[in-house]
């Protein structure tokens, strides 16, 4: 029978994580405008920020022997500042996870809150680009919404269960990522402040920051109480909703960790450098690629509830590894839309099982007094590969051009699929395939049924 305790948990997670992340997403679809809003008003002057940021990314552009047209300046702008967030998240998600550890996973995500809301609002109020910056770092160095559900999901999950929960977190975003930039884009349509055209969008996402942040404080309760706590906002237990045994590691945390750094370094650059070779290839414009990005996501959710939920972790790893790696190929060659879609549709795959499998192996590694630590570090790793990997592709793109850039991609990707099938292992208690109908089977001739 199903926890009451998880059944409630795993709502407001999916409730909670679901207006984070469309709230997240409003702003992906916003970047080439809002950046070309703040370069038209401030390159008049060659002493501000966003100035000096445009001088040092054309010195780079200028670099390549293949030259790169100017529509681009505001894609490597945005390029820029991803991998500014990504890299702030990188530095806060270990701390935020000791916290998490410390004083309790409700805490930590309140506190997170706090710092998401203070991003929005500077968001709402950047009528200049050094207050949008500043947005984006406040944003990066808060952002521990997504690693500590999954440091919830893991609290109140057996072994078995947890696949289907780290799933159902991966579903959140494939659902996010399907309306979040539609709406985004529909919502900086309406002007209400003339110095910020944004501030509509901006401000509904700040809406749904406050209500997701009231949500929690009402209805999560605490999942890894401070050992001399007995109260927590009458919310709270201090009673573990599901007993952990000490299990056995068997994969090194080291490696894990590798492995999510090599598959998003590959998998990031591939996904920024898409927008390039769609618009030198299809002459694509942000509907067409809007209309891409909407079909992975569809594709992704449907994969994510219908397929990934139900594979053992493993499984869902090496799934998704090879399919990126056939994208990466096929990337390189294709010459139709048809081939196109066919890598997205394998995009879309990667997109919903390899980060899904990659934190559940990683949660099976990891203690109940360390969950939250363990997890922000493996989170830091692939923030690091996220901040790096723009960079590195889209330089291998225009150096050597697009068939050997996916190339390399691929022979990378491949070498991650070998880590993954050489290097990872079950983890204890679970078992693969042929293996899982043998023990259940046994069990069931024992007259036994076995925990694990």
């Amino acid at each position: 029978m199903e926890n009451p305790m998880r059944k409630k948990v795993l709502r407001v997670l999916f409730i909670s994580l679901l207006l984070d992340l469309i709230s997240f997403t409003f702003i992906l679809p916003l970047f080439p405008q809002l950046l070309e809003f703040y370069r038209n008003i401030e390159t008049q002057s060659s002493s501000n920020v966003l100035s000096r940021i445009l001088a040092g990314l054309n010195a780079y552009k200028n670099s390549f022997s293949k030259p790169i047209s100017a529509r681009y300046d505001i894609v490597l702008l945005g390029g820029a500042l991803g991998s500014l967030f990504s890299l702030c998240q990188a530095i806060a998600s270990p701390v935020i996870g000791r916290l998490s550890d410390k004083y309790g996973r409700r805490t930590a995500l309140l506190w997170s809150m706090v710092g998401n809301i203070a991003s929005v609002m500077l968001w709402c109020v950047a009528v200049d680009f050094r207050t949008f910056l500043a947005s984006r770092i406040v944003g990066g160095l808060s952002e521990g919404n997504i690693q500590l559900a999954l440091a919830i999901a893991t609290d109140i999950s057996t072994d078995e269960q947890r696949g289907r929960t780290m799933a159902m977190v991966g579903a959140c975003f494939s659902i996010a990522f399907t309306f979040g930039p539609a709406l985004g884009a529909a919502l900086s349509q309406m002007t209400t402040v003339a110095a910020n055209p944004f501030a509509t969008a901006a401000g509904f996402s700040l809406f749904l920051i406050v209500t997701e942040t009231i949500y929690l404080y009402v209805a999560l309760p605490e999942t890894h109480p401070r050992s001399t706590s007995t109260a927590n906002g009458g919310s709270a237990t201090t009673k573990k909703p599901v007993p952990e045994a000490e299990s056995k590691r068997t994969n090194s945390r080291l490696l894990l960790n590798l492995t999510h750094f090599s598959f998003i370094l590959f998998f990031s650059g591939m996904e920024f450098s898409l927008p390039f070779m769609t618009y030198d290839l299809f002459s694509y414009e942000s509907k067409q690629s809007g209309r891409l990005l909407g079909f992975i996501g569809l594709i992704a959710s449907l994969f994510q509830g219908g397929v990934t939920r139900r594979m053992h972790p493993l499984r869902v790893v090496q799934t998704g590894v090879i399919s990126c790696a056939f994208a990466f190929f096929i990337l390189g060659r294709l010459t139709t839309e048809r081939e196109l879609y066919v890598a997205a549709t394998l995009l879309a795959i990667t997109s919903s099982t390899v980060v899904t499998g990659l934190n559940s192996l990683s949660s099976f590694e990891a203690s109940r007094s360390d969950r939250g630590e363990k997890l922000g570090d493996h989170r830091s790793f692939g923030q690091i590969g996220r901040a790096l990997g723009p960079l590195i592709f889209c330089s291998l793109y225009w150096w050597a051009g697009r068939d050997v850039a996916y190339f390399i991609g691929g022979t990378g990707m491949v070498a991650v699929a070998g880590l993954v099938f050489a290097g990872l292992k079950p983890p204890v208690g679970l078992v693969v395939g042929k293996k899982r109908a043998a023990v259940t089977e046994g069990t069931k001739t024992n007259g036994s049924v076995q925990k694990h």
